[in-house]
């Protein structure tokens, strides 16, 4: 092709893939769509090798990593994958995220993403996915522990699913506590207080988000605060040296609801510690596209935890919404560039 046709093609935006900035998956994004997608897609029968295990290349030397998870999620127009680069430098340890989407029926390229803010939506929109289906149908007092960024994407995608009658918010520093609960009751229009200890936030509330890791990898959450008809959201333990729910919290869950079992189980801190303490959670783990598809359910009159390590299926449909999104207001950015297709066959 020449250059002029080119130039013509991606002026046109046909065929071109396109750049997506965080600014812009801001821009677009919308909490309920991303749930029912996430819904919708975990319903679905999802073949052995549709979300294959995340991988981590790391270089001693170089002291950098790279995490991969990628996903052909069905029915989907995309798939792709999330690439978590790591590495320390002079300024210290920095991170950034990409994923990338390819188009379906054509093979092409789609889009880049910018991961940072995709990765917040996915796990925050996939947690209220599976409390949309775990927690009574009723307003809810919800507890939460963290006040970053997760923390904050995981109550707005609650409030999509569920009215809330009441925000407690712990987290270590008093300020940033402070300032979380009067954001929330600002945005949400629901009261919204900082307390002084976990066990204050968690004691009674129906909903329970555990979404900051404890200092020293402590556990923060404890079994003996929950009320016995809780429903828990565990996201920060996702590898084997992280903690953030205690023993306790495993041996009262009637019913683990996981993004991927065998990750949650073999990669989690807070499992692997579950069974040196002599609780085993296997028997209580089922897939959240078993909840998704009805051929499980919550047991009812115990407490119900879903616990999250992240999946590419995950950063794909949500990224792939806010593609479409995007494109649809003129926000995306054509990309100067194009791939030699190889034709097979």
């Amino acid at each position: 092709m020449k250059t002029s046709d080119l130039n013509s093609s991606l002026s046109t935006g046909a065929g071109a893939p396109v750049f997506v900035s965080s600014e812009t998956a801001a821009a677009v994004f919308q909490w309920l769509p991303a749930v029912r997608a996430l819904q919708e897609t975990y319903a679905r029968p999802l073949g052995a090798g549709a979300v294959p295990r995340r991988t981590i290349a790391a270089g001693a030397a170089e002291r950098a990593s790279l995490r991969t998870m990628t996903a052909v999620p069905p029915g989907s127009r995309y798939y792709g994958a999330k690439l978590m680069g790591m590495a320390f430098g002079p300024a210290g340890r920095q991170l950034e995220y990409v994923v990338v989407l390819f188009d379906a029926t054509t093979g092409s390229l789609a889009a880049v993403v910018d991961g940072n803010l995709v990765t917040a939506y996915r796990t925050a929109a996939t947690s209220a996915a599976a409390l949309d289906r775990l927690a009574p149908h009723r307003r809810a007092c919800l507890a939460v522990l963290g006040s970053g960024l997760e923390a904050r994407m995981h109550t707005l995608a609650i409030a999509s699913i569920r009215e809330l009658s009441e925000i407690r918010v712990f987290s270590p520093t008093a300020a940033k506590r402070e300032a979380f609960a009067d954001a929330m009751a600002a945005e949400l229009g629901v009261r919204a207080c900082a307390v002084e200890s976990p066990a204050e936030a968690v004691g009674g509330a129906d909903i329970v988000l555990a979404a900051a890791r404890s200092y020293g990898e402590k556990p923060i959450l404890q079994g003996e605060w929950l009320a016995p008809h809780a429903t828990v959201v565990s996201i920060g333990s996702t590898l084997p040296d992280q903690r953030e729910v205690d023993s306790s919290v495993v041996a009262r869950a009637g019913l683990i609801v996981c993004d991927n079992v065998e990750e949650v189980l073999e990669e989690s801190g807070d499992m692997l510690a579950a069974r040196r303490d002599g609780v085993e959670p296997d028997a209580k783990c089922i897939s959240l596209n078993d909840l998704m598809s009805g051929r499980a359910a919550r047991v009812e009159g115990a407490m119900a935890m879903y616990k999250s390590v992240g999946s590419g299926l995950q950063d794909v449909v949500v990224a792939g919404m806010i593609l479409d999104l995007a494109r649809s207001a003129g926000l995306a950015t054509p990309l100067p560039i194009r791939f030699e297709t190889k034709r097979i066959g």
